[in-house]
């Protein structure tokens, strides 16, 4: 009988893990909920080492795009009257993506044998996160289902455009860097050695910097195994730090605090921050479970941190102004149009209206830094390659000098 790892909320609001041997998972769900547990994550143990196939044909990834015109047509159909498991068949037939459509055909499955949406959804975590899952909870338990999947395709497609904003900004320096650093690889291995052979037949002193750039030539091509080794093993280094808690905290914490990447990702951060909690709090979440689930996708130890303190100030009687103030991570502004919300009762459009500002304030930063950083990387890369140039053309000119006097 294989066995199943699980993890859920308990009453209290505290978060307990197991293992449970069952025939299926759902056995182990209906058992866990007979517990009393809720939010219940659950996942088959591995069987060890084992071989599969690659899958050809496609589909193998379910897209943000997918996810996006789904929830929109899942909205439109389900307002249009028509029954829940229609709607899952219909949007299951037409669905291209091959994972996406099995996802789909297993949902209505679990919708037909008797599960809410929501927790159908629930069994496929891959494709809907605790954020969709919830809201779709809410949308059902307050009848208004349409209105939320509505919300959350908006809130998927802001996210989605938030992200491609970030991967914009650095896909041109990288891609720059990375141009820079084969160029004058490829000069220093290949070219050069040409350059050391033809001094060396001329004779004589050769100046500074072109026995610099030798040196450098000689060095790299004689370590340049044990350099990319060493690339590649720092990398596996920092990989290996971040993934224990210490180092997790301490780079997330040196991100905020970085000098041109810290303030995009501080406004990153807020605008995921009161766009998710928005969203889950105007569609009828609980503000507590709201702050959990923006917790846990918040993307950085530290500001998770602050967002669980937050929640534990709530839980205590306080208001959520005073810990977002003493955490330091949210600026003053944030902070003040949030304690306003409290006041007004209008949390969620004030979090909504925080959003949209910071969403602005991500895309005129990514433009300020690609326009600042343009001009940085043309000159690193003209003065990297143009001084090797030069250095090897010193002895040149030097020898031309020389024969011309």
């Amino acid at each position: 009988m294989p066995k199943f790892n699980w993890e859920a909320r308990t009453k209290t609001g505290g978060t307990q893990k197991g293992v449970i041997e069952a025939a299926t998972v759902e056995v182990v769900e209906a058992q866990l909920k007979k517990y009393g547990f809720t939010n219940i994550s659950i996942k088959a143990e591995s069987k060890g080492i084992g071989f599969k196939l690659p899958k050809f044909g496609g589909g193998g990834k379910i897209e943000t795009k997918d996810l996006v015109v789904f929830t929109r047509q899942f909205a439109t159909m389900i307002d249009s009257g028509l029954p829940l498991v229609q709607c899952l068949d219909i949007l299951s037939n037409q669905q291209e993506n091959k994972t996406f459509k099995e996802i789909l055909g297993k949902v209505k499955e679990s919708v037909e044998s008797g599960s809410t949406f929501a927790d159908a959804l629930a069994k496929h975590p891959k494709a809907f996160d605790q954020l969709f899952v919830n809201l779709v909870a809410a949308g059902e338990i307050g009848g208004i289902l349409d209105t939320i999947l509505n919300r959350l395709a908006a809130y998927i497609e802001k996210a989605m455009k938030l992200k491609k904003q970030i991967k914009g900004a650095m896909v041109y320096p990288i891609t720059i860097m990375s141009i820079a650093v084969i160029v004058v690889g490829v000069i220093l291995v290949f070219v050069i050695p040409t350059f050391a052979k033809m001094f060396a037949d001329f004779g004589g002193e050769l100046p500074a910097p072109t026995k610099i750039v030798i040196a450098l030539s000689n060095f790299l091509s004689k370590y340049i195994v044990v350099i990319i080794a060493a690339f590649y093993g720092l990398v596996w280094l920092i990989k290996k730090y971040y993934a224990t808690p210490v180092g997790q905290k301490n780079i997330d914490r040196w991100a905020l605090k970085a000098p041109i990447a810290g303030p995009l990702i501080r406004k990153v951060a807020v605008a995921k921050f009161t766009r998710t909690l928005g969203t889950m709090v105007s569609s009828g979440v609980p503000i507590m479970d709201g702050l959990e689930i923006v917790a846990k996708t918040a993307g950085n130890k530290i500001v998770e941190e602050a967002i669980y303190a937050v929640r534990q100030a709530i839980s205590e009687g306080k208001t959520m102004a005073e810990p977002l103030a003493a955490c330091g991570v949210f600026p003053p502004m944030v902070v003040q149009m949030i304690a306003v919300g409290e006041a007004t009762g209008a949390m969620d459009a004030m979090l909504n209206k925080i959003a949209d500002f910071y969403d602005d304030e991500v895309d005129d930063a990514v433009s300020a830094m690609t326009a600042m950083m343009e001009p940085l990387l043309m000159v690193f890369l003209g003065t990297t390659v143009g001084g090797l140039v030069v250095a090897m053309y010193l002895p040149i000119f030097k020898l031309a000098g020389a024969v011309g006097g």
